[in-house]
């Protein structure tokens, strides 16, 4: 199955941003910690120009930590880039970023002159929820599914910082399949995009390979199945999963996976590592072909 999806207002957001870019100090890219390649808009590197850059590890407390932190030297090798893992829901680690934003632009912050910051970012990485923190009140659609927001808005913070918030943005080509795949599995890719239960022999084959024990531990497996169609099977009786004859739903056993996974039940997991060769997965047409012989 071949994950396509680029909802029709996303392209006109592009084109806000490259315009509001122009009249920005710093810019705020909010990344999922535990897929920060996957989840960075290749487009707003374009836009840039030689904005301060800041990219948020948001989520980070679901992510591998040591991860977390090879991504954090990956990123700050760039010119006028500081990368900062938090959670967007904790105020105490959001404070962190209001200072940063504040001495990546010295000569502003004063009054009638406030830091000017746009904060961008695909959908479902938790833009919304960073902002209705900042702001200490609900000023951001957020909701478990991607692309809420869907307009330009400016929020003034009253602490010298002004924000520009954004629509969530993808860029229109997704030609990477892995990346796509590794998207979905985090729950940023719409649900009508994508098949869940191909998406969880994808996810489960990624975990049998990177955190076995996990899997072992979560779902009371003394020996892992060969194939992720027999994980994603014994998971489905672990889970309850089961219909009329004993069998399994399989597309019900995977989507509860998925689920589990996302909220960090199976502990801490980075999708991706810079540098590092991934694991072979199969080709989607191979899971898929996978199910239909199951």
């Amino acid at each position: 199955m071949t994950i396509r999806w680029y909802p029709g207002h996303m392209g006109k957001a592009l084109e806000q941003i490259g315009e509001l870019i122009k009249r920005v100090d710093v810019v705020i890219e909010v990344l999922d910690a535990r897929l920060p390649a996957s989840s960075s808009n290749h487009r707003l590197e374009e836009l840039r120009r030689t904005k301060p850059w800041i990219k948020v590890l948001n989520k980070h407390d679901l992510a591998d930590s040591a991860v977390t932190k090879a991504w954090v030297k990956e990123f700050e090798k760039q010119a006028g880039v500081r990368a900062l893992p938090l959670s967007s829901k904790q105020l105490s680690e959001t404070k962190q970023l209001i200072k940063l934003c504040k001495l990546l632009a010295p000569k502003r912050g004063k009054p009638g002159f406030p830091v000017r910051v746009m904060v961008v970012g695909i959908p479902n990485v938790g833009k919304s929820t960073l902002i209705n923190t900042l702001a200490g009140r609900s000023m951001a659609k957020v909701g478990d599914k991607p692309a809420i927001t869907t307009t330009t808005q400016l929020i003034d913070l009253h602490n010298g910082v002004v924000l520009n918030d954004t629509p969530g943005v993808l860029w229109p080509d997704m030609s990477d399949q892995d990346g796509a795949y590794r998207l979905a599995t985090s729950g940023a890719i719409g649900a009508n995009a994508l098949d869940y239960t191909t998406v969880g022999f994808f996810a489960g084959e990624f975990m049998m390979k990177q955190y076995p024990e996990l899997l072992r531990k979560r779902y009371k497996l003394d020996e892992l199945p060969d194939n992720p169609t027999d994980l994603i099977e014994a998971i489905g009786r672990s889970l309850g999963c089961l219909i009329s004859g004993g069998g399994v739903d399989m597309h019900r056993a995977a989507e509860k996976f998925l689920r589990e996974l996302r909220a960090g039940k199976l502990g801490r997991i980075s999708l991706e590592a810079p540098g590092q060769d991934l694991p072979e997965i199969s080709e989607p047409g191979e899971l898929t072909n996978n199910l239909e012989t199951a």
